[in-house]
């Protein structure tokens, strides 16, 4: 009998922890954006469709930084695509510095753009990255073990943003000297991290996906040399990444407003409910990565994806705590599906692993889309906005379907 495939190998420990660590970053700065939402609402006076391009400017940038991402890491490898992307992101932060004097919405817009191409192009990397430190039939629980992190990360940026940014006795509530100084220490950190990484060294990695002889996709189509784009289920991993960040992206945008106008809390108390519902996705992670070693992630997602239909409806109806409370598992249930997609739509790409994940990475661009529009219905009735949503879930459950049916990294329960 084989034994059972290792989580990880002593060697790479300290690498997964700091790939690990980027997880949390990104997820930090992605929240962020969130509460920026309401606070540009509050002083700089745009409506909730302009202020969905907040997201635009953030989710728009994995389109442009993408295929560059990969192209990045793929000629210079995991260490400077991480380093590329650090310093994208210190940049974005000290960009914050003049949209704030200027107080300029298009600003602040351009400098979440350039902050939001660092994040894409960690996410490029960092997904690859994290399924190299060790084999692939476990590559699925290593990726939603560190979206795990990413889920702290999002919890940790609400709570800096409602303190700091939202809260009521707050000096600068209703200007952006907060703001500005807020994201001139971001930069700070991130550029200590970037140095402190330099001096990291990476042990030699074997991309786990190049190996044709892997057992762990029993049924699936062989590697071979297939060309990219022959592959349907990492065609389909895109269409469902785009519908999957579009929900979140309209989803998280709009939350703190309706903490507001359907549950009458405070800007900041409901930031500090947003940073919950973020608590609820870690938890949904953790235990996704312990599930999935009985049932395969792909019947899983699909069953997530049922659950995020069902919250969705009963957000919809506007209905006083029973409706927030179904707002915040919508996270619960929303935390297996981005790195479980990511991670399925990189099997048996052989060679085409690392460019096949900057064009998942792309698929992101669906956050750029949604919130304007879910923004358009929020400025009628907020919660109305939320039975948009159901249709990316539905699609998300026909990719787990049909990733199901072709037997693509199917673990087997035990």
């Amino acid at each position: 009998m084989s034994a059972e495939p290792k989580f990880t190998e002593k060697r790479y420990t300290l690498v997964l922890c700091f790939v690990t660590s980027l997880f949390l970053l990104w997820g930090v700065a992605i929240t962020m954006g969130d509460v920026l939402n309401k606070h540009f609402q509050n002083v700089l006076h745009i409506s909730k469709a302009a202020s969905g391009y907040v997201q635009f400017s953030i989710f728009g940038a994995y389109a442009v930084m993408g295929i560059p991402a990969g192209l990045f890491m793929k000629y210079f490898g995991y260490k400077r695509g991480v380093q590329l992307g650090l310093l994208l992101y210190a940049i974005g932060a000290f960009l914050f510095i003049p949209a704030a004097n200027a107080g300029s919405f298009g600003q602040f817009r351009l400098a979440l753009f350039v902050l939001a191409c660092g994040l894409a192009t960690l996410e490029a990397v960092a997904h690859p990255f994290m399924a190299a430190l060790g084999p692939q039939e476990t590559s699925d629980q290593r990726i939603n073990f560190a979206q795990a992190f990413n889920g702290l990360g999002g919890v940790i940026g609400p709570l800096i943003g409602g303190y700091f940014i939202l809260r009521a006795e707050h000096a600068h509530t209703a200007d952006l000297v907060s703001v500005k100084y807020l994201y001139i220490t971001i930069g700070l950190v991130i550029t200590v991290i970037a140095i402190a990484f330099s001096f990291v060294k990476v042990p030699e990695l074997h991309n786990p996906h190049t190996v044709a002889t892997d057992t762990y996709a029993v049924g699936a189509e062989p590697i071979a040399d297939k060309k990219l784009f022959s592959h349907k289920h990492f065609i389909f991993a895109i269409v469902a990444q785009f519908f999957n960040v579009a929900a979140q992206g309209g989803t998280w945008a709009f939350f703190i407003n309706y903490g507001r106008e359907i549950m009458g809390l405070t800007d900041e108390r409901a930031s500090y409910y947003f940073s919950l519902s973020i608590a609820m996705m870690m938890v949904g992670r953790f235990a996704g990565t312990f599930l999935m070693r009985y049932i395969a992630p792909s019947k899983l997602l699909s069953a997530f994806a049922i659950g995020n239909v069902v919250m969705c409806v009963i957000v919809a109806q506007g209905a006083g705590v029973v409706s927030f409370v179904a707002l915040l598992m919508v996270n619960f249930f929303f935390s297996i599906m981005f790195p479980t997609i990511f991670s399925l739509g990189l099997k048996n790409l052989g060679r085409h692993t690392e460019q096949g994940a900057s064009f998942i990475v792309m698929g992101v661009v669906g956050g750029a889309v949604f919130p304007p529009l879910m923004g358009i219905v929020a400025d009628k009735h907020v919660a109305t906005a939320y039975f948009l949503p159901i249709i990316c879930y539905l699609v998300i459950f026909v990719f787990g379907y049909y990733v199901t049916r072709a037997k693509i990294g199917a673990l087997k329960p035990k």
